[in-house]
């Protein structure tokens, strides 16, 4: 390990996002080195470099907010202790082989057989290069080219799509190029960037790219729709017309300010004793917003149009509704006869005539077999009264009068069994 610090890439972003083996001279040595020419020489050896330099180009482009990047700007962003990596061009050419990387022209003549429209400063910065040795196919890097990083170019895509969406913005068709900038300025840092991201949504059938009086213009993909449909007559005069309410809009408003300045001023001068002034600028409002009404006017009337073409898409979507529903209840019925129910009909009543007679057999069954059982219910009762226990006599009734004054007199004197019989009759004489 060395004792002097090592220096940090210049574009990699800050030093905890470096991999650890950045501080080890002897590891980094090594990774510094120019790979073998032929992998099968040492497998591990360039393994090991791809599998460091590959996943830390990424990281670096993520980290920097950009989704294209060439040898020259990998080369000094990884620049340690005054060396370059000597293995770069060699990551780079693998990383083409592999889909992580493709030169800026050839990604965006895929993605548009126009593509050189892009290219001649209607939409990108600078031109797309598309030199000889592009379509030689050279194995050389040119320290100059730009490569995408194809990974990064479709989370921007991804993410711009949602900002897009996101936003009262995708409330209209049709969005100018320098707006859309300004809305997504926040997750693509360049117009470069930008550019790339749209490309590759319009590789995704989500956006497309027009130009319309010298203005580019951009078309994402509407609710329902799962891919963007080309710029027609109607989106233009949808935009058209938008654009005309957003500029009478804004005219009326700085007319209407205009009106309040004078206003003001023809107050502060009347204070000031000078009449004669103060009603020149009274007259100046009412000019003023004389203008403002007609604008206004204007305004309301661009508002109405819009608001009838909006409803004429509510309208027809309605239509279309309605003829979706048709059609399957078309193909629903299509087997469907009224010879064909009369036939289900009569079936289901026989099945169900069927079926009450059956109820009724089975309802005499059970009328048979209760005759049986109330026989066989009492010769029950008739063994339950044979097997019942004797019971003992009954008790004689215990009497309710006194007894006889002759019995009563004699204490301790025990009445007979033969007295007890003839009580009743004591009881009936007297």
């Amino acid at each position: 390990m060395s004792a002097s610090a090592p220096t940090a890439p210049q574009q990699a972003g800050s030093p905890s996002a470096l991999p650890p083996e950045w501080a080890d001279d002897e590891r980094m040595a090594f990774l510094f080195s120019a790979f073998k020419l032929n992998r099968e020489v040492n497998c591990t050896d360039w393994d090991g470099k791809m599998n460091f330099w590959a996943p830390l180009i990424v990281s670096c482009c993520r980290r920097r907010g950009a989704v294209s990047v060439t040898l020259q700007e990998l080369s000094e962003s990884f620049r340690r202790n005054g060396t370059v990596p000597l293995g770069l061009p060699t990551v780079v050419q693998d990383m083409i082989r592999r889909g992580k990387l493709q030169k800026e022209s050839e990604f965006a003549a895929l993605v548009d057989p126009g593509w050189l429209s892009w290219g001649v400063g209607l939409l990108l910065v600078k031109p797309l290069k598309w030199t000889l040795t592009t379509v030689l196919g050279s194995n050389r890097v040119p320290p100059e080219e730009p490569y995408v990083v194809t990974e990064l170019v479709k989370e921007k895509a991804s993410e711009l799509l949602r900002v897009y969406r996101s936003s009262p913005a995708a409330e209209r068709t049709l969005v100018p190029f320098q707006e859309l900038r300004g809305l997504a300025a926040h997750i693509c840092p360049d117009e470069t960037t930008l550019c790339l991201a749209l490309l590759q949504l319009q590789r995704e059938k989500q956006v497309t790219v027009a130009v319309h009086e010298g203005e580019k213009i951009v078309k994402f993909t509407q609710a329902g729709q799962t891919r963007v449909s080309p710029v027609g007559e109607v989106d233009l005069g949808i935009y058209q017309l938008q654009r005309s309410e957003r500029l009478l809009g804004e005219r009326v408003e700085a007319l209407a300010q205009e009106a309040e300045r004078c206003r003001e001023e023809a107050r502060t001068l009347l204070g000031q004793g000078k009449k004669t002034q103060a009603l020149r600028c009274l007259r100046a409002r009412k000019r003023v917003e004389k203008r403002a009404d007609s604008l206004h006017a204007q305004l309301e009337t661009v508002q109405g149009i819009l608001e009838r073409i909006a409803n004429s898409h509510t309208e027809r979507l309605v239509v279309q509704a309605y003829q979706a529903g048709v059609s399957a209840l078309r193909l629903s019925l299509k087997d469907v006869t009224v010879e064909r129910a009369e036939n289900l009909v009569d079936q289901i009543q026989e099945l169900c005539d069927a079926q009450d007679e059956v109820n009724q057999t089975l309802a005499g069954l059970d009328i048979s077999m209760g005759g049986d059982t109330d026989e066989l219910e009492a010769e029950l009762r008739s063994i339950l009264e044979d097997a019942t226990p004797d019971s003992p006599p009954p008790l004689p009734e215990v009497p309710t009068k006194p007894l006889p004054s002759n019995l009563a007199a004699s204490p301790g004197l025990k009445p007979s069994s033969s007295t007890l019989k003839s009580t009743p009759a004591l009881e009936a004489a007297q």
